[in-house]
């Protein structure tokens, strides 16, 4: 049923699909300054619906809208502010999943659930018996645990919920569990509402230090794709039990996998055809024994490499590690596969697909951020834009509730801590209701998020964040351990200190300083090169701008570093220094003292720090009455580089006329004391860098570990204070491109960072203690032993028994070679099923070994032998004594079935059942080998 709104600019559709589901579209007017305000229907699958209240006017300056039956329309009367748009609130129907909750091992930090249903024996229809077919049986809905060795996969007519409990300290600083429930493509209505329900339902169980995130198939978030190292899987259809959602050691299987992803794969059963094939992506040939990955001309060695890497992990899952695995990086070279691939998919005609779309979001995408209040009037909810990037932590109120939406990548929900429960509940249908009215995809991705549990990504949205500002007792241990004076000998064997304190190490030693004008930086960075050439890539180089000196950095001139001002003429020659200067002073020991001169003028001054005053007689050390015993013991030793002669200390107050005079006359100043950016509430995020249409990408790691760092990569880990940059072995060429997308990071980052943010380059193999201390754990011979992809390939796929058993079942029978883009003819696919089985086929022997024909694709029948020959022609004879046609490695095959019977003492299919090894020892001991 179908009803339109009579607006003339304004088409309005409703569609009732049935008594339970109802779709509905939502409208957005301007106001003033720019912002829009967003209203939006909470239960979008609601029975029934309060009459909706809108304003014309509003509805009139829309593009698009949507009203329901009932809708009563105000005429302009509604509420005072006539650009707010109105929708009732109502309640969700809610389902029974107060029984049945599983148990949480607290051991596991992975906890996966199939939404599935429980069979009763009640028939409600008269036909055949198959669900599909329309009789259906009573049915409830429950969790059902997935097994570990079936993490990854998943069936597409199911949901599934995914908890991960983090077992990491440096993880308790917010939120300490992530709870997903992901939506298959194929999942039904029911299925998704019962998952959202028991997400609720555990959400109460497990507490507000919880995020909860909604999945759908191929687009999930960074975080669910990092609990699946190995990769994702998704399978066609569903299954009847959660016990058997993998089948190990299958080998009666024939499927086509494509896989894509860059450091997240992914894997899709596709088409058994070379239709289904791209020059851009990796596909997984699967026949049971033998599994097939075949690279596009177009794809990367990172993702050759991380392909092969999901396809050991299927090996080792679902067939115990005893199917044999070939790689197709040359058609040309590959031969034996290709032979196996066209047996199976068909001869291939015409020229494979370019490589399709990268689709990936850039992060000049992710910049944009939108701040949405929350709230109801009456029995109204109405949604307002409240702000935009860069945001401040001080918008979010503990007894409001806020959406937030960045760039329609992933849309935020915050939930203050003094909000009501039946908010929390709506929390997911908002944001449903706001992607619908915004016109997002309905995949896009939503997080819900509580007051003191912040997840690192939402954070980082904004440009501070204070865990101390939201009563969080528990604030993190980075501004504790910063508080104690530390002790510079415990760096190396204490990363963990380093990385807080970010000190490599003592900051003695040789120091080298080359002097240069910004015309020569250019050159400063190729010296760099040379040096690091001389040590052999052991350097770890750190970009350094004024005013953001890292502690390692003032450490290495012990609080003497002066900041002059001033620049060098066209002649490359100094201008004359003025006669009067002042020197501002800041620091309390020697890692984060610094002198830098500022304009000689009274309102430069500051209560809470120390000043040098530079004049032609005499040099004034000024102590605001603000400043500690630290920042002044530290300033008599800093102002020594300055000017060595003797010093006239003056207190705050008691300046002597001299002093003014020189500074132009006394002059308002400020006295309220500078604090240093409280770091506390962002945690290290680590992600891996790759370009698409000029624009940098990002795919993050969420609980990152050593194994997300590999000889291909180039790796991003923000800890706020510093970007680090990793450079694996095999990308060390791309560095300064690396450093190019450090900058693009700081400059398109949403929360709008510096970007004089220090940047430090480093190579696999040489990482210091600033950087290790920020994994839980750190091997520094990880990388002793480890082989490229080539040698990967070369040496431990070398062996492969199983792949030579099916290209010689080939090779034994005479198989179509029509050309076809469709899948093989049942001859061919009985052939490889016989392979897979161990059973035998009798089939048309093929060629001799060695005829020519053999290697072509598109050969003339070959000659075959028609009944049977006797057996002294065959047993015994050498290859030249054979008659023709007859294929030597199979000379027992062309005995009749009376002689083989009498010579083998069992029958031919008796026979091909058997082993392959033990086929060859019967046939050497009785002349036919």
């Amino acid at each position: 049923m179908f009803k339109t709104h009579p607006c003339p600019q304004s088409l309005a559709l409703f569609q009732e699909h049935d008594h339970r589901r109802r779709t509905c579209s939502l409208f957005a007017k301007p106001l003033c300054r720019g912002l829009s305000c967003f209203a939006a229907v909470c239960d979008l699958r609601a029975p029934r619906m309060k009459g909706l209240f809108y304003d014309d006017s509003a509805l009139e300056s829309c593009r698009w809208g949507g009203f329901l039956p009932g809708a009563q329309s105000t005429g302009g009367r509604g509420p005072e502010d006539s650009g707010s748009c109105f929708f009732p609130l109502s309640t969700r129907p809610r389902m029974d999943v107060n029984k049945g909750l599983p148990a949480i091992e607290s051991r596991r930090d992975l906890h996966v659930w199939i939404i599935e249903r429980v069979m009763e024996g009640r028939w409600l229809g008269d036909g055949p018996a198959e669900l599909s077919l329309g009789t259906l049986l009573s049915q409830n809905l429950r969790m059902a645990p997935v097994p570990e060795k079936a993490y990854g996969n998943f069936f597409e007519e199911h949901c599934y919920i995914v908890l991960h409990v983090s077992q990491s300290l440096k993880a308790t600083q917010g939120a300490c569990s992530d709870l997903h429930y992901w939506t298959g493509k194929e999942a039904g209505a029911e299925a998704q509402d019962a998952a959202e329900a028991f997400v609720q339902q555990l959400q109460e169980t497990l507490g507000g230090a919880t995020v909860q995130h909604r999945e759908a198939q191929g687009h999930e978030s960074d975080c669910f794709r990092s609990y699946f190292r190995s990769g994702i899987i998704y399978r066609r259809g569903g299954l009847a039990s959660a016990l058997t959602h993998v089948e190990t050691n299958l080998y009666n299987i024939q499927r086509l996998l494509h896989v894509q992803g860059r450091k997240h794969v992914s894997a899709a059963e596709v088409e058994l055809s070379w239709s289904s094939f791209n020059k851009g992506d990796i596909f997984l040939l699967d026949l049971g024994k033998v599994m097939i990955q075949w690279n596009g001309p177009e794809t990367s060695i990172p993702e050759k490499a991380r392909g092969l890497a999901l396809t050991c992990s299927l090996r080792d899952r679902e067939r115990g590690g005893r199917a044999q695995i070939g790689v197709v990086d040359d058609e040309v070279e590959a031969t034996d596969l290709m032979r196996i691939m066209e047996a199976v998919l068909g001869c291939r005609v015409g020229n494979l697909p370019a490589t399709r779309p990268d689709k990936s979001v850039n992060q000049l995408q992710k910049a944009s951020v939108r701040l949405y209040h929350v709230c109801e009037k009456d029995e109204d909810l109405v949604i307002q834009e409240l702000a935009t990037c860069p945001l401040t932590q001080d918008l979010l109120r503990e007894e409001d509730y806020y959406i937030l939406d960045q760039g329609g990548f992933k849309i935020y929900v915050w939930q203050g801590r003094l909000s009501s429960l039946q908010e929390k509940k709506a929390a997911f249908s908002r944001a449903l209701g706001f992607i619908q009215a915004k016109g997002y995809p309905t995949y896009t991705n939503v997080e819900v998020v509580n007051d003191g549990a912040e997840s690192a990504s939402f954070k980082q949205l904004f440009q501070s964040w204070s865990t101390k500002q939201r009563g969080n007792k528990n604030f993190g241990r980075l501004s504790k351990s910063i508080q104690v004076r530390p002790d510079v000998g415990k760096l190396q064997s204490q990363p963990e200190l380093a990385a807080q304190l970010r000190m490599v190490d003592d900051a003695s030693g040789k120091v080298e300083g080359h002097r240069a004008t910004t015309r020569d930086v250019k050159a400063l960075n190729c010296n760099a090169e040379e040096l690091d050439l001389v040590y052999r890539g052991a350097l770890v180089q750190e970009h350094v701008t004024m005013g953001s000196e890292p502690p390692h950095f003032l450490a290495i001139f012990q609080g003497q570093l002066v900041v002059f001002q001033g620049h060098t003429g066209h002649d490359a020659k100094e201008q004359p220094a003025p006669a009067t200067r002042l020197f501002h002073v800041q620091g309390t020991e020697s890692c984060n003292t610094r002198t830098v001169e500022v304009p000689a003028r009274a309102s430069a001054l500051n209560s809470h720090d120390i000043f040098l005053l530079v004049t032609a007689s005499v040099c004034y050390l000024w102590f605001g009455k603000g400043c500690s015993g630290d920042q002044r013991e530290m300033a008599r030793t800093a102002v020594s580089a300055v000017s060595g002669e003797n010093k006239e200390t003056v207190l705050e107050g008691q300046e002597p006329p001299g002093f003014w005079e020189a500074l132009g006359g006394p002059a308002p100043y400020p006295g309220n004391k500078r604090l240093p950016e409280d770091v506390s509430g962002f945690q290290p995020r680590l992600f891996e860098c790759s370009s698409h249409a000029g624009h940098l990408v990002l795919t993050e790691m969420v609980f990152f570990s050593q194994e997300d760092l590999d000889k291909y990569d180039i790796m991003l880990l923000d800890t706020w204070q510093e970007i680090f940059l990793w450079l694996g072995e095999a990308a060390s060429k791309w560095k300064e491109e690396a450093v190019d997308w450090g900058q693009e990071y700081l400059k398109t980052h949403p929360a709008g960072r510096s970007p004089a943010t220090p940047i430090v380059v480093i190579k696999q193999g040489h990482e210091p203690p600033t950087f290790t201390g920020w994994f839980l754990a750190w091997d520094p011979y990880k990388w002793t032993n480890d082989q490229s992809y080539k040698e990967v390939v070369d040496g431990s796929l070398g062996a492969m028994p199983a792949i030579c058993e099916i290209t010689a079942e080939l090779n034994d029978f005479q198989l179509p070679r029509g050309p076809s883009n469709g899948g093989a003819d049942p001859l061919t696919l009985q052939t490889l099923k016989g392979s897979q089985d161990g059973s035998g086929n009798e089939l048309q022997p093929g060629p001799k070994a060695g005829d020519a024909s053999t290697n072509s694709h598109h050969s003339s029948p070959r000659p075959t032998i028609n009944g049977s020959l006797p057996r002294e022609r065959l047993m015994h004879r050498a290859v030249e004594d054979l008659p023709e046609g007859v294929d030597p490695a199979r000379k027992e095959f062309y005995l009749s079935d009376s002689d083989f019977q009498e010579i083998f003492g069992k029958s031919k299919e008796e026979f091909y059942s058997m082993a392959k090894w033990r086929q060859q020892q019967e046939k050497q001991q009785l002349g036919f080998f």
